[in-house]
Parts: structure tokens; sequence; C-alpha cells
């Protein structure tokens, strides 16, 4: 039977553990088994450039911390060597750089993970892995937004060239050419049949 010191310390680890875990938008649980040092230490490199948390726990304390925490269904996923990766920023940031190194390091695996307080099945982490950052996507939505306004601008700026090539004042004033008439007569023919 372990003595009350060693039992002392692995409460207050456990603790420590679920203080560290218990605002974490997502935990993800991988098996770190065959990965070289050097690996380790540029994946660690990556996370901590990115705000990622990664920790190697006993299973037994890890086990306990989720009991403290009430999560629950993990049971079959704490078995082997695992190690945890969490933010407590971006419920996206853990399943999305765990699944790049995991492409990157073979011998890594996602075992499985909680997402908002829930745990959740595998084919779920990998699916919110392949999600984009929030920056990414609101860049995407800006310039979705922003190129009709820049479409339009770009006609307005080769109308006006093509004015004062004309040396008009009015762009309705511009000549209209033979040719380009009858070559858009031609494409809208070609688009109706």
């Amino acid at each position: 039977m372990p003595s009350q010191a060693k039992l002392k310390a692995k409460k207050k680890q456990v603790q420590a553990l679920a203080d560290e875990l218990k605002d974490a938008k997502s935990i993800v649980l991988v098996n770190y088994q065959g990965l070289a040092v050097h690996q380790d230490n540029a994946m660690r490199a990556v996370f901590r450039e990115n705000g990622l948390q990664y920790r190697v726990v006993k299973n037994s304390i890890t086990e306990r911390a989720f009991q403290v925490l009430g999560y629950e269904g993990l049971e079959d996923v704490m078995v082997g060597p695992t190690a945890l990766a969490f933010s407590t920023e971006d419920a996206l940031l853990a399943p999305r750089l765990m699944r790049q190194s995991t492409e990157k390091y073979r011998r890594l695996s996602i075992k499985g993970g909680i997402v908002d307080g829930k745990v959740e099945p595998l084919d779920y982490l990998i699916k919110l892995s392949y999600i984009e950052s929030r920056e990414t996507l609101y860049g995407q939505l800006l310039f979705m937004m922003m190129y009709p306004l820049t479409a339009f601008a770009q006609v307005a700026g080769q109308m006006v060239e093509r004015g004062e090539e004309a040396g008009v004042e009015k762009v309705s004033d511009i000549p209209v050419q033979e040719a380009s008439v009858s070559e858009a007569a031609d494409g809208a023919a070609s688009a109706t049949e």
C-alpha cells in the first residue's frame, strides 16, 4: 500500500492537472509511442508557437483528473502511452495541430478527445481538424465581401482609361466600335446555343 506522502503527492498532481484542464476548449489524447526525441522536440516547438499546451502525464493521473472534471467514456482510450494536447483559446487548435502532426510523424496517432466539455469520437475530431482557423475564415469572408467592389472599381478604371484614350469627358460619349459590338453579339448567340 502506498504511503500517505505518496497518496498526497498524487492527489496534488491530479488536482493540478484538473485545474489546468478545466478551462480547456478542447483536449486531444494521442499515442506518442515510437516518436523520436528530435521529432517530439520539433512538434512541441510548433505547439508552443501556436499556443497549444502538450503534456505527457501518467494515465492514472489523467483518468483521475478527468473524473474530477466529470468526463466519462475515455477508459478505452487511456490505454498505453497517452499524451494530452489542449487549448484554452480555440476549440479547433488542438485537433488541427495534432492531425497535422500525425500526418508529419506517422508514429503519432490520435486516440480520442474532448471538445467543449463533451467526449467526442475520433471521426468527429478528425472532421473538426480540417476546419480552417478563425483568422483564415475571416480573411476568406472579407475577400468574398470585397470582391464585387474590387471588380467594379477595376471596370470603372478601365472605362476611364478608354474615355481618356478616346478624348471624351463622359463615359457615355465613348464611341462604340463596330467590331466589339459584333463580337458581343456573336458571344451572346453562342452562349444561348
